[in-house]
């Protein structure tokens, strides 16, 4: 996950682009794509320490698009985003690096692509999956 992650922060640190303004209305900016990918690694970290502490914790929608107007995605500052990325993923692989074997198999309950019961190892994929499509997202906007 960290060359992901270390390669939208490269180009959320790039002067010589756009990265705040939208190509198409209905996309997100690199910018705001890059909030998003810290503000999902910061989700997924809390269902895993929640599935840790209690059984099959409920994953309320982290509210995506609503998110990004309250939480200013296009205002941010993309060094300070590509910096934030960086941390959000290292502390995503800290508390993966530190499940035991059994902790893989615990569950949440999960509501994407449908409500199901999912396991953690499954979260930590959908998770690495979810970072590259938001790479891409990001790299399709230069």
């Amino acid at each position: 996950m960290n060359e992901r992650i270390n390669a939208a922060g490269a180009i959320l640190r790039r002067a010589d682009v756009d990265l705040r303004s939208r190509r198409l209305p209905e996309q997100w900016s690199p910018v705001e794509y890059g909030c998003h990918l810290r503000d999902m690694l910061l989700v997924q970290r809390e269902r895993v320490l929640a599935a840790l502490r209690v059984d099959r914790p409920d994953c309320t929608p982290m509210g995506r698009d609503k998110r990004a107007v309250h939480d200013g995605y296009a205002d941010q500052d993309p060094a300070d985003v590509a910096r934030q990325l960086a941390d959000a993923a290292t502390m995503f692989g800290n508390v993966l690096s530190r499940m035991s074997a059994g902790d893989w198999n615990r569950t949440v309950i999960y509501h994407f692509p449908e409500t199901a019961e999912r396991s953690l190892r499954w979260l930590a994929v959908h998770t690495l999956h979810e970072a590259q499509h938001h790479l891409d997202d990001i790299r399709r906007q230069l």
